[in-house]
């Protein structure tokens, strides 16, 4: 039998889990009165990852940092609208989902998953940069909610989105490059992410350049060939952007100095260099059964360990 091809699959966990607390109503609480249902939900979403796309190598990539300094020094408003008041680095979340997450982070690694992040960092930057490390090693699917990650989207390199805003993970859109032309018409990662620090986002407290949507950024893109194209032209009079197009560009040039550090996730993170493969036995068997017994999640992470292929 002929060993499976290499296939990398990088979850955005706070993505899934966050989608897992809000689409799986029953809380059912454990023995001690802790809400499960994220703990659950994500064992099923990871379940059904492996089972539909195979992976030889899986990481759940962790927000060490989900307001990172840099992006907060560059653009002052980067989703501040989600802190909790009187506070510079607590996002707010719902309490019954808050003392989930530490129960879900163990739970995953004594099943033997790892869970990567980095101090500074998004997990989005833990996922571009494994990307670009493994980038033309094998094919890469990165798994999230969040549609900024369409700008690693890369057909030649085998790097995919799995969609899961629309569908949840079980009928998860695949984002390719022909996706991105037929959806936001720019036909590549780089020309997404260029379009959406023009358009900006009010979700991620990016205001954007006045009067710019989708279709407008992605004429600009299009015509100009980038962000920095397009900036060029403003500063050379190109008469074919004038008016209030021009007036609106002008005005933003302080944002668009900025906003590509803020829009890009980097590449370059300090990442660990540890295995990624799939686990062949479970990591922490003691662990593991005292969670199970502890918050009677037995069901789900039986659900998850079968996936696996690893005896409980």
């Amino acid at each position: 039998m002929s060993a499976p091809e290499p296939r990398l699959l990088l979850v955005d966990t706070a993505s899934l889990y966050f989608r897992a607390f809000f689409g799986v109503k029953d809380l059912q609480p454990g023995p001690d009165g802790t809400p499960t249902n994220a703990v659950r939900g994500l064992c099923d979403m990871v379940a059904t990852l492996v089972t539909r796309f195979s992976p030889t190598h899986l990481v759940c990539c962790w927000d060490n940092d989900w307001r990172p300094q840099f992006r907060v020094e560059a653009i002052p408003s980067y989703k501040a609208h989600r802190l909790v008041e009187g506070t510079q680095d607590r996002e707010e979340a719902p309490a019954d989902l808050e003392v989930q997450v530490p129960v879900l982070r163990r739970v995953v690694e004594a099943v033997g998953i790892p869970v990567i992040g980095v101090d500074g960092y998004e997990a989005d930057d833990v996922i571009g940069t494994l990307t670009d490390r493994h980038r033309g090693r094998m094919p890469v699917d990165v798994v999230t909610g969040d549609r900024d990650l369409f700008q690693l989207v890369d057909d030649e390199a085998g790097v995919r989105v799995v969609y899961t805003a629309r569908g949840g993970v079980r009928d998860a859109d695949l984002v390719t490059q022909d996706t991105l032309v037929q959806r936001y018409a720019v036909p590549t990662g780089q020309a997404y992410a260029d379009m959406a620090a023009l358009r900006g986002d009010t979700s991620d407290g990016l205001p954007g350049v006045k009067g710019i949507g989708d279709k407008t950024a992605a004429q600009l893109v299009e015509t100009y060939g980038s962000l920095a194209g397009v900036r060029a032209a403003v500063a050379a009079g190109d008469p074919r952007i004038k008016g209030a197009r021009r007036a609106n560009l002008q005005a933003a040039s302080d944002y668009l100095d900025v906003a590509p550090l803020v829009v890009k996730v980097a590449r370059d993170v300090p990442v660990p260099d540890v295995p990624l493969t799939l686990p062949r036995e479970i990591a922490d068997p003691e662990t593991l059964q005292q969670h199970v017994e502890a918050y009677g999640i037995g069901n789900a992470v039986a659900r998850l360990l079968k996936a696996l292929a690893l005896a409980p």
